[in-house]
């Protein structure tokens, strides 16, 4: 059959690009490949357009590539999509992507594309007129002024006027200010008095450099935030509202930011939302009306305040909504047990009807001759888990669910509690945004014994990190249940997961690594002094203080002077009862993915770039917030002298299936010994798995997909414990000589 070709446009010239990448980069995930064949189609901020490699398709940030687009990417002009797609999936947002310029642009191309049409998508990002229009419709709405340019750059000849109007309105302070055409809470904020609105109109009104918008200063409303997602009977074309979610801000903040929207574990929502069905119900008729008042087709998600006197007050409708893989969109769906796959299809299945061309498909399937794949193989995916890494285990345990191929395996996600207690989790419960949410979900007839696992599973996918699920105890009790599990065995996983034997060990193999010593919080306590002499003996200030045994930059700080370090470890020693102590290297730092079990390969490294110092967890995990350059942008000579390094640290350490080794660079200029080197830091046996982790961008410059990888890694453990190589699970047979084809 041939298959329809679906371009999937992302990025754009919005100050949404980032989150648009990542809605994008879900939507290809999720697509169905058997249907239709997916296009990654990419703007730039300066408006070009490129079909986006694969091997890009999964960094963190779009600046991570943009500047390699001109040499490996196809530049394409709009024109020319007539000729690549049969249909635009629209994963962009903001200005020129939701406010009616592409899709006019796409309907001069008589190209079929996803979502609201031109009226639709022009006013719903006019915050200004929407209100107008709803309030004519007696659709509950924030009593808001708005504020133009002109006023906002002569604001002491117009401010009397601002606060006459603010008052006439009722509008007391604090104050909600935000642009009129930006989503993602871009340059919102609360302003707490009349004297402080100068300096926020100025910064809401410029958030998109080179663009002065008009703002709007609305009431801030008090009671439970509220969105509600909607989807369109492909038959009927009627709305469907799904459940709608409840946020509750974090403790100190007063707005649901950016960061609490995107950022793994932050914010904390309830789906259903915490109100009577009655209530629920609604808010649904009135999200419903909302959306056909303002034509918006297909999909929408409306945002709104439930007061204390239950009335439902819109603030922001949008026609586009944002599809991170636990946004609001997918688990509301997964409240009334619809997964990703199928709500993305069921978008692109509506709107192929509205074209009129989803029948000719489906009778062509029809004709289509189903084979049988034969028995699946059943893999237990654990999940969450006790350390300050589960919400990072809780993306890579979803990731890896969802991106197990449902032709070769049932994906079975398992959450592992605090008390690494196992619950099997719905899909409702894995698309949640933090553990904490999961917690309140479990049920006592959810919970499994751990012995239950090799009743239902045929391997173990272990995604917990840090602590219990890396140092070896998960895996002893995995092979003690005679059950195959992906990654190192039970001494590499326990020596690596202590980052001063890993060190000893391989200063005494001749690797170099920083130097560092261990303090224990009873060693401190006992003679201050004594260590403070012996801490200057070794290390020069500054140095780094982390953990030993933990990952994801939990606790790790840098120290300045003596001072600085008794006032950190004070802290440090509230949450953890050993030190380390680590020389503060300068260098290149570079993160390196090796796989394999008996020739294990090295894949290409990534540069590490941090704003400070110390990479933040924000910056390895929030959408747009780090930057990592793949491969490092080194020579030749020196890419192959890293991965030699790192390949024989790996099997020197017993590492098995893949690994991430972070390490520091040094040219022979640089380094102290007046040759190239590399130093190892630490070596993480169990590496984030998340949409965007470097490993998938190191494995994606070899040609290798994030869905095949995760084949290989389960490949790999059977092969390792049940020495056994079956063809149809390990990618061209074996991962050394896929590398090594691409290399």
């Amino acid at each position: 059959m041939q298959k329809m070709r679906v371009g999937v446009l992302m990025g754009g010239k919005s100050q949404e690009r980032e989150v648009s990448f990542n809605s994008g980069r879900t939507i290809c995930d999720h697509l169905d490949t058997n249907r239709y064949e997916i296009i990654p189609l990419f703007q730039t901020r300066k408006g070009e357009l490129f079909i986006l490699p694969w091997h890009f398709l999964h960094r963190g940030k779009t600046n991570d590539f943009v500047h390699r687009l001109p040499t490996e990417a196809t530049k394409i002009g709009w024109d020319d999509l007539k000729e690549l797609v049969d249909f635009i999936y629209l994963a962009m947002h903001g200005k020129y992507a939701e406010d009616g310029t592409v899709q006019g642009f796409l309907e001069i191309l008589g190209i079929p594309y996803l979502g609201s049409k031109i009226f639709a998508s022009s006013l719903g990002m006019d915050k200004i007129m929407q209100k107008e229009v709803l309030q004519s419709h007696n659709i509950a709405v924030a009593k808001g002024i708005a504020v133009y340019p002109y006023q906002i750059r002569k604001f002491e000849k117009y401010k009397q006027h601002i606060f006459d109007r603010l008052d006439k309105a009722k509008i007391k302070p604090p104050y909600i200010v935000k642009p009129n055409q930006e989503g993602s809470s871009l340059g919102v904020e609360m302003v707490p008095t009349k004297k402080t609105l100068d300096k926020a109109l100025k910064r809401a009104s410029a958030v998109t450099p080179g663009h002065e918008q008009p703002v709007l200063i609305e009431e801030k409303i008090e009671g439970k935030e509220i969105s509600c997602c909607l989807i369109t009977d492909t038959k009927t074309g009627k709305p469907i509202p799904l459940i709608p979610t409840e946020i509750t801000l974090e403790s100190g903040t007063h707005l649901f930011d950016y960061e609490q929207k995107y950022m793994p574990g932050k914010g904390h929502e309830h789906t259903p939302a915490r109100c009577s069905n009655d209530i629920m119900q609604k808010i649904q008729k009135i999200c419903t009306r909302v959306m056909e008042i303002l034509d918006i087709t297909n999909m929408a998600r409306i945002d709104g305040f439930l007061t204390e006197n239950n009335e439902f007050v819109v603030i922001d409708p949008n026609t586009i909504t944002g599809m991170a893989p636990s946004s609001f969109f997918f688990r509301e769906a997964a409240e009334l047990n619809i997964n990703h796959t199928q709500l993305i299809n069921h978008l692109i299945e509506t709107e192929l009807r509205y074209y009129g061309l989803l029948e000719p498909i489906i009778e062509q399937e029809k004709k289509q001759e189903k084979s049988m794949q034969g028995k699946k193989i059943n893999v237990a995916i654990l999940l969450g888990g006790n350390t300050n890494e589960k919400e990072i285990s809780l993306e890579s345990g979803r990731n890896i669910t969802y991106k197990l191929s449902p032709k070769k395996y049932n994906a079975i996600p398992i959450f592992v509690s605090r008390n690494m207690e196992l619950y099997k989790l719905t899909n409702r419960e894995l698309v949640r945004n933090s553990t904490k949410e999961i917690e309140e979900l479990l049920l006592p007839q959810d919970k499994l014994r751990w012995d239950d696992l090799s009743e239902i599973a045929d391997f173990v996918f272990i995604a917990l990190h840090g602590g219990q699920g890396e140092n070896g105890a998960v895996q002893g009790t995995l092979q003690m249940l005679g059950l195959p599990y992906n990654g190192s065995g039970v001494l590499a996983s326990a020596l690596c997961a202590n980052k001063s034997k890993t060190n000893e060990l391989l200063k005494t193999k001749g690797f170099d690594v920083p130097q560092s010593l261990l303090l224990s919080h009873q060693e401190w306590e006992c003679n201050k002094d004594t260590w403070l002499e012996e801490i200057e003996k070794k290390l020069s200030f500054p140095f780094i203080l982390k953990p030993h045994n933990d990952g994801c930059s939990v606790l790790v700080e840098k120290i300045k002077d003596k001072r600085d370090l008794i006032k950190k470890l004070t802290i440090f020693f509230r949450s953890k009862k050993t030190a380390m102590l680590e020389e503060l290297v300068q260098g290149m730092e570079l993160t390196v993915g090796v796989i394999g079990n008996h020739n294990p390969q090295a894949l290409p490294p990534s540069q590490t770039v941090a704003s400070d110092e110390i990479l933040t967890i924000e910056e390895k995990f929030l959408p747009g917030a780090g930057e990592n350059q793949t491969p490092a942008p080194l020579s030749k000579n020196s890419l192959a002298f890293v991965q030699e390094i790192n390949k024989k640290v790996y099997t020197i350490l017993g590492c098995k299936g893949y690994a991430r080794i972070d390490c520091f660079w040094q040219s022979a200029q640089t380094s102290p010994t007046g040759k190239e080197r590399v130093i190892i830091l630490e070596v993480n046996t169990l590496p984030g798995m998340t949409p965007a982790t470097c490993i998938f961008h190191q494995a994606a410059e070899v040609g290798i997909k994030p869905m095949d990888f995760i084949d290989l890694i389960v490949g790999l453990g059977l092969q390792e414990h049940r020495n056994s190589e079956p063809e149809s699970l390990l990618f061209k047979q074996s991962i050394e000589r896929k590398i090594l084809q691409k290399a």
